[in-house]
């Protein structure tokens, strides 16, 4: 992908967002699990045959997005450059999410402001999976900081990765199965063993830009943005392996150490009381200001990206005869 096409990438989603009202691959992608999943999920099936279903699961939605994205690029090639240039743009901005979850996350924020905790309680159940109806304030803004320090780097950073190494269709199928996970990947009866290649495809795949954004990307946005970035990186060498995935810690540790904020700790999934492991223990707890704190560090992880893709561009047009 080319250094315009990526900036355009960028643009694109920080101005336009997610429209609900235009058509969303990923949207398809969903649906096509759905599909797949009534298919051949084998109800009466041992452990073994329901991680094989999985198996077959991926592999399924993974070649049929990545040929349908293939096939799509190539029809608009054939059509004129302006037409593949903006299916490019397109294909490689609905794999971002820096504007929807900007804006969910405002949300949130603006009803805690407000001090209406019905509304308040109601937005954050819009992107969390836990228990919403009990939440005080502390609890809605503790919940919508860790969502976004998560989304960092699996809903910007992995995108912008895969779309700099591989174009399009490299962050289609990062997305292909980033969604996968996010439908399969629970440890319960159904998909502790069906879910589980979708899960560690999902941990392969984040690995590396997991490990960027903690140790660079989020330290560097810090220091940008006027927060602490020495606490930054303390904390993600402390407690970035404290959640049982091999990922999800690394951008909650670095957005708690950059704020000071104490995060993890008990939440309420199903109504049962579940502990998560407490990063930087010691920081105070999250108050509503800190979510726009975070939104800020957001704001900077993709200037931070955008500069460090421009400056290897840069590089590689100078090496270049």
């Amino acid at each position: 992908m080319s250094a315009i096409s990526f900036f355009t990438v960028i643009l694109t989603d920080f101005f336009v967002g997610d429209p609900y009202w235009l058509p969303h691959p990923v949207r398809w992608t969903g649906r096509l699990i759905s599909v797949v999943e009534n298919k051949i999920y084998p109800f009466n099936g041992s452990c073994s045959s329901r991680s094989f279903a999985g198996l077959v699961m991926c592999v399924v939605v993974i070649l049929t997005v990545c040929i349908t994205g293939y096939l799509f690029l190539v029809l608009c090639k054939l059509i004129s450059p302006a037409v593949y240039f903006a299916r490019e743009v397109v294909i490689g901005f609905y794999c971002l999410s820096v504007r929807s979850l900007v804006s969910e996350t405002v949300v949130v924020g603006s009803y805690l402001l407000r001090g209406d905790m019905t509304l308040a309680r109601h937005a954050v159940s819009r992107i969390v999976g836990r228990d919403s109806e009990k939440m005080d304030s502390t609890e809605v803004a503790r919940a919508t900081v860790e969502t976004i320090s998560e989304n960092i780097v699996d809903g910007i950073i992995s995108p912008l990765f895969f779309l700099m190494i591989g174009g399009p269709l490299a962050a289609l199928a990062f997305k292909a199965v980033s969604t996968m996970d996010s439908m399969t990947g629970y440890k319960n009866e159904r998909y502790k063993d069906f879910g589980k290649c979708a899960a560690r495809l999902d941990d392969l795949l984040n690995f590396i830009p997991a490990r960027i954004t903690a140790f660079l990307i989020i330290p560097l946005a810090a220091l940008i943005t006027g927060q602490n970035t020495i606490g930054a990186l303390g904390c993600v060498f402390r407690d970035r392996l404290k959640h049982p995935s091999p990922n999800s810690a690394h951008g909650e540790a670095a957005v708690a150490g950059a704020l000071g904020l104490q995060l993890g700790g008990e939440s309420i999934y199903n109504g049962k009381v579940v502990c998560k492991p407490v990063i930087n223990c010691g920081g105070r707890k999250p108050q509503v200001n800190d979510i726009s704190g975070t939104i800020n560090l957001v704001y900077g992880s993709v200037l931070v990206t955008s500069g460090i893709v421009f400056l290897l561009v840069l590089c590689k047009n100078q090496m270049l005869p």
